[in-house]
């Protein structure tokens, strides 16, 4: 009988065959929470996940919190604090739990006034009174007060609220001297003043106080850890003599753990504005020299140390203040800084344990801010790395690796000097196909890339696949191709492609390897482009169109539903169509010459008033073609608006590709076209950008050396001349002479943000549309949630949701009426902010034209930054707007009383007859 029961009760639920609407599943579960049986009631509290995730709303989530909260009491309500922040009884309910006899539920109410108080302004001022009575209570137990002690962080809406509990906490402090007591109240006062960011400088004051005069270690501790807080969160609040002290105790400390605590603190605010105010000059004082200063005598003496994190942050303090002080004379800085991380490397890379791989991590960081803030260090750097790599473990040396390819982007003139070094090593790893064996190749490799510059040598490719061929995997190889296409090595590239091809079991996998090959393909093409030789590109560029076009092909078909490839698709498209109008281009250049202007176009440009039309057709093909790039930089725009999950280097890129277009639209523009009003507008950050990889610097030198071309050139004699178009026809050749660089997401997806729309009301088949009266609006109501992959946030966040709603009218019903041109269509927009991921609003739109209407509602989103994104989905639903009852009858009354007198009409006109 209970088995039958049981079952019924989980296929009434919709867990069975059997599938019920929101509400029914959710009565059914609540019926399973109110069971006698302790079986059925963990049944019923497993399903709800699941009802969840079918049913994401908030109305129905409240309720089956609410039924939740119900049998787990206040310690569920306090989860729900996030959603009903401002529901009075649930503050009402906490406030007398907090004086219940049952300990549980004290703590319970403990734990949700907590959350509540984090949430909501009006519950942390009613609140805050009864917590402060509580802790200075003598009945409350010393237990109760250290956890109630906690809440006051939250009391940080205002000042006022903040003020008073930092007064209570400073009695706390006074009045309990016990280790517990002192450990909560401090840590409490810091996260109270890091909220509140008031008297921030107090609390580290109070905190060096207690690191210097409190003989307990574990105060000591808990005052590092919150001193290291601070340094994070506001590290401009640090005076020079906060830091002074802070050096103070490090070097006057016996104690190795104390000492590496205090040296983390030094070494955070070593990367910050922080070190400027403690080297800058006081107010009647002349600045003290880095050279004499303690923080500096703190560092030497620690940077050979015999603890790794101690010598580690040595190290970093004393790059950080050689390459954030400009001073000259810091030789004596700066030599100590190199030796420092030499012997740290030497050190680090022959353990392979995890606290020398974060110890190596931290000086391998090092190398790369002082071999970019003091160039001149950088050989010696880079010569040091090299030695070092021959003798380190396998897992140090991929991270030797990293750090040598991130100093040889920043400095590509030291990639020929240690390219040599690279393939000797290259030739004596991977002996085995273990997993780091397999992860350095890919790391060496990229650092060939990289240290390469331009086309990868014979005997380099030889060397690579030699190893490939006898060690690594597929991944591998794919890992390695997948560089080679970002480094824009693609004939390499090419041809490890080829060699996956028949290693792959998936359909879609093979037609992705295939696209990419053929990709590689069309780039190498490119390769061949000679300068002054029009002819020769021409036909380098069809023949990279051909394979362009089969790669597009394998593409397509190596897209799924659930990975739909759009990103790559749309990329893959506009260079085809760039590449197009390259060619267009070029031939339009040509015709110069081979469709010289008719021997009345001076007449035509007489009468015309137009000079230009002295030259033909050319001056209409001109303005097609500048027509033609000013689309596509519009296209490329919008596919940067497109790309929200994007990594910064691979939007870098398309900005590239839009600015290429903008590029030449403005040199037909100056040279041809309009030369008086012509001028080149920047996109986004280019120009001024530092170029962080090699493709960009590359790039940012053809777009200046064309702009000077541009600019030099002189119309004195002919509108348009051979010298005009030659300059056009360079500027193509030389932009493809780039090679065309694959970033990451062109591969890779790190962040993944989606956003699903449920409008109401809705129709129950989608192809039905929702019936409503002419005179009436109808209210959609638009809900969203914000899905996220496994990163949420790792590029940038969502701040406001934008929601556009525009309807059409697909056709009209009944006779045409005069209407308001307000009332034909609607035109709405709205931003929202997402609460837990959750946003919801509403619209009032107007059908007084009867007939079939289209509502399309589409979304987008605005970042932190202010940036607004195209990410949609974008939602259609039909609606048949109807004439109301009253209209119809007053219309058919109407038409009644006409019918007689027609009638009488028609028998007048017979008897006239």
């Amino acid at each position: 009988m209970a088995s039958n029961s049981t079952k019924s009760f989980l296929a009434d639920a919709g867990y069975g065959e059997q599938e019920l609407d929101a509400n029914s599943a959710l009565m059914e579960l609540d019926k399973g929470l109110r069971s006698g049986k302790l079986g059925e009631q963990c049944e019923a509290v497993v399903r709800f996940p699941r009802l969840f995730q079918k049913y994401p709303f908030p109305i129905l989530i409240n309720s089956a919190f609410l039924k939740l909260a119900d049998v787990f009491r206040v310690g569920m309500l306090g989860s729900l604090a996030s959603i009903i922040p401002e529901r009075k009884n649930a503050h009402h309910s906490i406030r007398q739990s907090l004086d219940s006899h049952d300990n549980v539920e004290v703590e319970a109410a403990v734990f949700a006034a907590a959350n509540f108080s984090a949430q909501s302004k009006d519950f942390a001022v009613g609140i805050c009174n009864k917590i402060s009575e509580m802790i200075q209570g003598l009945a409350t137990p010393v237990d109760l007060k250290l956890k109630l002690i906690p809440i006051l962080q939250h009391m940080h809406h205002d000042a006022i609220l903040a003020s008073s509990a930092r007064q209570l906490l400073q009695q706390l402090v006074t009045s309990y001297p016990s280790t517990k007591m002192v450990i909560v109240s401090l840590h409490t006062f810091t996260l109270l003043a890091a909220s509140s960011l008031v008297d921030t400088p107090k609390q580290i004051q109070l905190l060096l106080q207690y690191l210097k005069n409190d003989p307990r270690k574990a105060v000591k501790r808990l005052a590092i850890q919150d001193l290291k807080l601070l340094a994070n969160k506001t590290p401009h609040t640090w005076s020079r003599e906060n830091i002074q002290a802070l050096c103070e105790c490090a070097l006057q400390t016996p104690y190795d753990s104390l000492k590496l605590g205090m040296l983390s603190v030094l070494s955070t605010l070593s990367g910050t504005i922080a070190i400027k105010h403690y080297f800058s000059i006081a107010s009647g004082n002349v600045g003290s020299s880095p050279r004499s200063s303690d923080l500096v005598r703190l560092a030497q003496e620690c940077c050979y140390h015999n603890n790794r994190g101690i010598a580690a942050h040595g190290v970093r303090v004393l790059t950080n203040i050689t390459v954030s002080c400009q001073e000259k004379d810091l030789l004596a800085l700066e030599q100590d800084a190199v030796f420092g991380l030499e012997s740290l490397l030497v050190l680090c890379s022959q353990d392979d344990s995890p606290g020398a791989q974060a110890t190596l991590k931290i000086a391998l960081n090092c190398m790369v801010k002082l071999a970019k803030g003091r160039p001149h260090l950088s050989q010696s750097v880079v010569e040091t790395l090299l030695t070092q790599l021959h003798s380190a473990q396998d897992a140090a040396r991929i991270l030797m690796c990293h750090c040598l390819a991130a100093i040889a982007m920043q400095l590509p003139v030291l990639g020929d000097g240690m390219l040599g070094d690279l393939m000797e090593l290259y030739k004596v790893i991977g002996r085995s196909a273990t997993d780091k064996q397999q992860e350095l190749l890919v790391s060496l490799a990229t650092v060939i890339f990289v240290a390469s510059q331009k086309a990868l040598s014979a005997e380099v490719k030889a060397v690579i696949k030699q190893q490939l061929e006898s060690v690594s995997n597929g991944w591998t190889v794919y890992r390695i191709a997948r560089q080679a296409s970002r480094m824009g090595n693609h004939d390499m590239a090419r041809e490890l492609y080829q060699s996956l091809l028949t290693q792959v079991a998936s359909e879609h996998f093979y037609f992705w390897l295939n696209s990419l090959k053929e990709f590689s393909h069309a780039e190498q093409c490119l390769t061949g482009l000679q300068e002054e030789n029009y002819s020769s590109a021409l036909s380098c560029i069809a023949e990279s169109l051909k394979f362009y076009h089969k790669g597009i092909a394998s593409l397509t078909a190596a897209s799924t539903p659930l990975n739909p490839l759009s990103f790559q698709c749309e990329f893959v498209k506009l260079r085809i169509d760039l590449l197009q109008a390259f060619s267009q281009l070029i031939c339009t250049c040509n015709s110069l010459k081979t469709s010289p202007p008719p021997a009345i176009a001076t007449t035509i440009a007489m009468t015309l008033g137009n000079d230009l039309q002295r030259c033909g057709r050319i001056s209409n093909q001109m303005k097609q073609s500048m027509e033609e790039f000013r689309s596509l930089a519009s296209r490329y725009g919008d596919l940067y608006q497109a790309s929200f999950d994007a990594d910064s280097a691979t939007l870098r890129n398309v900005e590239l590709q839009q600015q290429s277009c903008l590029l030449i639209s403005h040199a037909i523009e100056a040279l041809i076209l309009d030369p008086e009003s012509a001028s080149f507008q920047e996109s986004g950050s280019a120009g001024a950008a530092h170029a962080d990889s090699e493709y960009e610097r590359r790039m940012m030198s053809v777009y200046n050396r064309v702009l000077e071309e541009v600019d030099s050139l002189d119309r004195k004699c002919t509108p348009v001349s051979y010298m005009h178009t030659a300059c056009l026809c360079d500027a193509i050749i030389s932009l493809l002479k780039v090679p065309l660089s694959f970033q990451r997401y062109f591969f890779q997806k790190l962040q993944s943000t989606s956003i699903k729309l449920a409008l109401s009301p809705s129709p129950r088949n989608p192809a039905e549309p929702i019936a409503v009266q002419n005179n009436q609006q109808l209210a959609l109501k638009v809900e969203g949630v914000v899905q996220h992959g496994s990163k949420p946030g790792l590029f940038r966040k969502i701040q406001s949701v934008c929601l556009n709603v525009s309807s059409t009218l697909q056709s009209k019903s009944g006779q045409d009426y005069k209407i308001p041109i307000d009332n034909m269509t609607n035109e709405m927009e709205q931003r929202v902010e997402p609460h837990n991921d959750y946003f919801s609003t509403q619209f009032l739109l107007n059908f007084a034209i009867l007939g079939t209407h289209n509502i399309t509602v589409e979304s987008s989103v605005k970042d932190a930054n202010g940036i607004v994104w195209k990410t949609g989905p974008r939602t259609t639903i039909f609606v048949k707007s109807l004439e109301d009852p009253y209209s119809q009858q007053i219309r058919l009354q109407q038409q009644q009383a006409q019918q007689p007198l027609q009638q009488q009409q028609q028998r007048n006109a017979y008897s006239r007859f």
